[in-house]
């Protein structure tokens, strides 16, 4: 694209409808406005015949802004400015959603373009209204008791969920505060908060009393930092009913149940120990462990080990330490293996009450009897198994045959007797004991039968008095059965109540998918740091404060959370920018030597481990300033230098990061051997310095340490939905998604940080700074520029330094 003088760019920007002023301003911003010249030939063909009404000069405009932010011209965008043109698109929304759409679509089509950016979908006020009191309904208890301060959440909310992400936005706020009306009344004295009255200060009073009174209030602010809102006391978790007050069909079952909890919440995390955990565990891990804390109650770590076949040792230890490096203590770590006598029993205990019966059926036949058409299509006739009228006695029999081994796999089950009415497939007549004749990992060969997840789930938590059995909205069917199943047996029934999952776009993450990553050797391993599973953020170098802290902003709801990974890259970027200590480290070094310095000369530079930081301070770290240094060789040209370039070059000198004396450039020499070194002037003869252009990091030769590898990491997929890749999600992956450099340098206070490690700061009024253990992982720090980084768990402290980049320091434009 050729680009235009700013005189031609006003002039066109004039020409086609855009105020003077406006023009000018655009066009102060070269790269946009010459996308916006390149989007208006496009959208009129001849610069001489174009004239667009504001409106559309203005979704223009931005579609040249959004179009900058992808550092390129992006493919198709005929579709945004046809849109554009013929008045289907119509908002900022639909540009941005539309962008997405295209940058993520190698052949995009019209009809997907459309429902991508809302084309035709029109939300009437009325659809809107209705919408919204239905949510209304939903936090009926928490709008009476919170009224009109709760406006600012819930409109926020309500924009937020999907089916109204094409409605007006000026029609929100009306239609809102109408409901609010309806529902409250007129605000009153509860809606309005009372000021606290100023004290008076005496007309007398001097302007160092004024001085002194305003730095005691700023001190006083600084020892009392704002307290973090918390995900546990509103929204999904903020309504959830109080321990004791769990409904019942046989209400007498809550004595003994209010008797063990005292009135204490008590929650669990039930993984599976099959496989390890990812991101979207962490939210888990974190409503049930969290939630029981914020409550100062108790939560079970409970292992679901009821498929010996899939249960491997190294799952559970890694689903352990995974908990704690989050920063969370079970109460008690339990498995579901410690009550296979009392499922047993209760077992026994259903079949005698007539709600269970023992199935000789195929699993062909099963699905038939649930409705499945021959050609796999659901909606046939549901019809009983042909078993489903044994005598009690029978199924008794049957049982014990079962236990015994008398049945190899798939030939019998114990089914409950449940509703095939309903509508539900939960309430369809589930397993509840399988034959599989494996030895258990913990109970040897005793069984050779096994309980299902839908009979063993909530009669363990019953069994455990559990308060809440909270768990993701996938499982929102299963609360007919699990609820039936307490209740066929006459036993507590715990609260089960679901809420939205996490999950990341971008990514990936099924076990099997994964698990075919790591075996044909795309990744390095499980813990691979460019997967997301827990294994790899850790060994990546994220902190679990942050994982913690970016849940909490998202909170809870019952709505599925889909986030971007760019997203949660910036969130840990905050965390870490208000944690780790900075070090010079330079990826692509070249040697400098100070010429009119002798190598006797030496200067110590004392810098802080982390700038402006007055509490809780890491301190400062020297750098011995010689006549050889290593700087980045983006950092000089033997060139003169342009406007963009403002670090070392001929005539250009450039200042080193706390030195007292700028550089100024000599020459460039590369020695037979292929060395390249960077002669240069210290300037200490002028009586004053002159400050640079820019400042630039250095490390002493002599002081350095070499880095073996430095890992830098990008996203592994190119698209936001890797699994629908039409080739499949292997066809999808990034071949620059890891780089390694290796020659790297980094200053010797790098052995300091791996000393204290960890050596990070805790962030004031946070309720997420969690205590890591020492490890490679938690080895971080700020490198200038580069972005931050720590010790891979391959460097073994041998002197072979191997880092990993955690994420950039600032976000790449191209995400």
């Amino acid at each position: 694209m050729s680009l235009a003088s700013d005189e031609e760019l006003v002039s066109l920007f004039n020409k086609v409808g855009f105020e003077d002023k406006k023009s000018k301003e655009i066009a102060k911003n070269s790269k946009v406005a010459n996308l916006l010249k390149s989007i208006l030939l496009k959208a009129c063909g001849d610069e001489n015949e174009c004239r667009c009404d504001e409106k559309r000069l203005a979704l223009l405009h931005q579609l040249a802004v959004l179009e900058n932010k992808q550092g390129q011209e992006v493919p198709n965008v005929e579709y945004l400015i046809r849109g554009i043109e013929n008045g289907t698109i119509k908002t900022n929304l639909q540009l941005s959603e539309g962008m997405k759409y295209l940058t993520s679509t190698k052949e995009p089509k019209q009809i997907d373009f459309d429902e991508a950016t809302g084309v035709n979908v029109e939300i009437s006020e009325k659809d809107l209204k209705m919408e919204i009191s239905k949510y209304l309904d939903t936090i009926e208890k928490q709008l009476l008791a919170e009224r009109y301060s709760l406006l600012p959440k819930v409109l926020s909310n309500v924009k937020s969920q999907p089916r109204l992400k094409w409605a007006s936005p000026n029609l929100f706020k009306p239609v809102l505060d109408e409901l609010f009306l309806a529902k409250l009344g007129p605000k009153d004295e509860r809606d309005t908060k009372k000021k606290e009255k100023k004290p008076k200060t005496s007309e007398f009073s001097n302007k160092d009393n004024k001085k002194t009174t305003t730095a005691a209030a700023a001190a006083t602010a600084s020892t009392e930092p704002e307290k973090e809102r918390s995900m546990f006391s509103e929204g999904f978790l903020g309504d959830l009913h109080k321990p004791g007050e769990e409904p019942q069909k046989y209400p007498e079952l809550l004595k003994a149940h209010n008797e063990f909890i005292k009135g204490k919440v008590y929650t669990r995390f039930p993984p599976e120990p099959n496989g390890f955990l990812h991101i979207g565990h962490s939210k888990a891990i974190m409503v049930n462990f969290g939630y029981a804390q914020f409550h100062k109650g108790q939560c079970y770590l409970r292992f679901d080990d009821t498929n010996p076949e899939a249960e491997e040792e190294i799952y559970f230890e890694s689903i352990k330490e995974m908990v704690s490096w989050l920063g969370y203590k079970p109460w008690k770590v339990t498995y579901s293996s410690d009550y296979f006598d009392e499922l047993y029993e209760l077992a026994v205990k259903l079949i005698k009450a007539d709600k269970a019966y023992i199935c000789h059926c195929t699993a062909e036949e099963v699905k038939l009897s649930r409705g499945q058409r021959e050609d796999g299509s659901m909606g046939g006739e549901r019809f009983a198994c042909k078993h489903r009228t044994q005598s009690i006695e029978h199924n008794l029999a049957e049982f014990e045959n079962m236990k015994l081994g008398k049945y190899a796999i798939g030939e019998a089950t114990l089914r409950m007797k449940q509703d095939l009415t309903s509508p539900s497939p939960q309430m369809w007549d589930l397993v509840a004991y399988r034959v599989l004749n494996k030895p258990h990992h913990r109970t040897g060969s005793k069984w050779k039968i096994y309980p299902t997840y839908d009979f063993t789930h909530c009669l363990v938590d019953s069994l455990e008095n559990i308060t809440h059995s909270l768990c993701t909205t996938e499982f929102i069917l299963s609360r007919e059965s699990y609820e039936w199943l307490c209740d066929a047996l006459h036993v507590y029934r715990p609260a089960q109540r679901e809420y939205g999952r996490l999950n990341l776009t971008g990514t990936i993450m099924s076990k099997r998918k994964i698990a075919k990553l790591v075996n044909e050797g795309y990744v390095r391993g499980w813990d691979d740091p460019r997967l997301y599973t827990l294994e790899g953020i850790k060994r990546r170098g994220v902190p679990p404060g942050a994982i913690l802290s970016f849940i909490n902003t998202l909170g809870v709801t019952t709505s599925t959370t889909n986030i971007q990974t760019s997203r949660f890259e910036s969130s840990v970027r905050s965390y870490l920018d208000h944690t780790t200590p900075r070090l010079f480290l330079i990826l692509n070094p070249i040697e400098v030597h100070i010429d009119n310095l002798d190598d006797s000369f030496s200067l110590d530079i004392e810098i802080p481990y982390k700038p402006g930081t007055d509490v809780n301070h890491l301190g400062n770290r020297k750098l011995t300033f010689k006549n050889k240094i290593y700087i980045d060789r983006n950092d000089v040209r033997d060139v003169a230098a342009d406007k963009q370039f403002f670090r070392l070059a001929p005539g250009q000198p450039v200042g080193l990061m706390k030195v007292p004396f700028n550089i100024s450039f000599k020459s460039i020499e590369t020695g037979d051997d292929g060395k390249t070194i960077v002669h240069v002037n210290y300037d200490d003869s002028e009586a004053k310095p002159k400050k640079p252009k820019t400042y630039i990091q250095w490390v002493p030769v002599e002081d350095s340490i070499r880095v073996k590898e430095v890992r830098i990491y990008n996203q592994l997929f190119k698209s936001e939905n890797p699994a629908a890749h039409p080739d499949g999600f292997l066809k999808d992956i990034n071949e620059s998604s890891e780089s390694v450099l290796y020659s790297a340098v980094i200053e010797c206070n790098f052995n300091e940080i791996r000393q204290k490690s960890p050596m990070n700061l805790e962030i004031s009024g946070s309720q997420f700074n969690i205590k890591e253990e020492k490890g490679n992982n938690t080895i971080r720090f700020q490198a200038l520029r580069e972005g931050y980084f720590c010790v891979d768990k391959d460097d073994k402290d041998n002197g072979e330094l191997i880092l990993n980049r955690i994420v950039t320091l600032k976000e790449d434009a191209n995400k």
